[in-house]
């Protein structure tokens, strides 16, 4: 096996989570940035950590790393990487870039010199003049920041968030990474109820079930380095297998996700059935309003709608100042609120116990915390009383 630096890359403010999901898979951390953390693997750990890191965007192979502060000098540099280590004569290699606060600012320039410095290292090892890229992909990106050029090749392909259940999705969703985040910031404990009074297409209460059976999250789909020799076939069998292995799926779970349309109620089942999880969450038509349980201790975890233009102002402060009197019934809860809605708190009517700002796609939003009390030591959850459900069977 040989050993390869890896880039697990991240939304703003998910850096921490990622750390410690590749730190569980047991790799030695190299470098923490904003958006991404360096870990140290090896070809296995392409096809473990595709398919288990669950706040991650993706997962890229670094090849090199160098100052660059002219062009001839970035091309000179990406022609001495081994590029032939990885890239076989009919592999595709197109060439994205991005340039931040680097005195090579033209990316399109950029990408044209490291595409023409890769072709003119590997017609060295190849002997040939022309390759027709007919092969694996291999998407290499050169990203400079503060005149620091990274080489890297992508070893996913669609985003990491792209789990495959979601093929239904309904207004403003939260992306499966940011679901998967909050749930954990949040340290739910599978034997407890969680709740999602806005659940939309179902991205929370399902990332919550394929958590608390620890299902990996990339389990039933495919990445783009499946196709790449260099990662044998049987790493892919053998990390599969420890994935199945590892799962609970018999685990019972109590999760239940509300909202006040039917329509998207549907899709959450839909989306639920296709992740394998239907059967460990219960989906509800039922304004937030409704919201009512017997159960004393539990979460709730929720994006609830936000707006940003002025006009809507109003409207978010009157929703969040109903959701605080709706919360504050079921205070020996912990609740915990995503929302791009600063002034928050002020409407909700209680200050968080903890607060983060974290990155929704490209909308700065925060994750407010409210911490319940711990239940007694001896309180299960068989010993609590059921939750009040208006059960709709004839919809299920």
């Amino acid at each position: 096996m040989t050993k390869l630096e890896l880039i697990a890359t991240t939304t703003f403010g998910l850096e921490a989570v990622a750390k410690r999901e590749i730190m569980l898979l047991g790799y030695e951390i190299k470098q923490v940035e904003n958006g991404r953390i360096t870990f140290i693997g090896d070809e296995s750990a392409i096809c473990r950590s595709n398919l288990w890191l669950r706040t991650a965007e993706r997962v890229r192979l670094k090849i090199g790393e160098f100052k660059a502060l002219s062009f001839e000098e970035l091309f000179e540099k990406t022609k001495a990487l081994p590029w032939a280590d990885w890239i076989p004569e009919n592999g595709q290699f197109p060439v994205d870039g991005r340039s931040v606060k680097s005195k090579l600012f033209s990316i399109s320039d950029c990408q044209a010199i490291t595409k023409k410095a890769i072709v003119e290292s590997l017609k060295k090892t190849y002997k040939t003049e022309w390759f027709e890229e007919n092969g694996p992909m291999y998407r290499i990106e050169v990203a400079l920041l503060n005149d620091i050029a990274t080489l890297t090749i992508d070893t996913t392909g669609l985003g990491l968030h792209k789990r495959g259940y979601r093929k239904l999705i309904s207004e403003a969703p939260v992306k499966e990474t940011m679901a998967a985040a909050m749930i954990q910031l949040s340290r739910w404990h599978p034997d407890r109820i969680l709740m999602d009074p806005f659940c939309g297409s179902g991205t929370i209460p399902i990332e919550a079930a394929l958590i608390g059976r620890n299902i990996a999250p990339g389990i039933n789909r495919n990445f783009i380095s499946e196709e790449w020799p260099q990662v044998p076939k049987k790493l892919w069998t053998d990390a599969r297998k420890e994935a199945h292995d590892l799962a609970d799926y018999d685990r019972p779970l109590k999760i239940i996700g509300t909202d006040m349309s039917e329509r998207v109620i549907k899709v959450a089942r839909q989306n639920a059935y296709d992740a394998m999880v239907d059967s460990d969450i219960h989906f509800q038509t039922l304004p937030f309003q409704e919201m009512q349980t017997k159960k004393k201790y539990g979460y709730i975890i929720c994006n609830p709608p936000y707006g940003e233009r002025l006009g809507e102002i109003d409207e978010m402060y009157a929703l969040y100042k109903e959701m605080g009197q709706v919360f504050r019934k079921l205070d020996t809860w912990s609740h915990f609120i995503l929302t791009g809605y600063e002034n928050f708190e002020s409407a909700f009517g209680k200050k968080a116990d903890k607060n983060r700002k974290l990155f929704n796609g490209n909308i700065k939003t925060y994750f407010f915390q409210y911490f319940g009390p711990r239940p007694p030591r001896k309180l299960t959850d068989s010993s609590e009383e059921g939750v009040t459900e208006n059960h709709d069977d004839s919809s299920e």
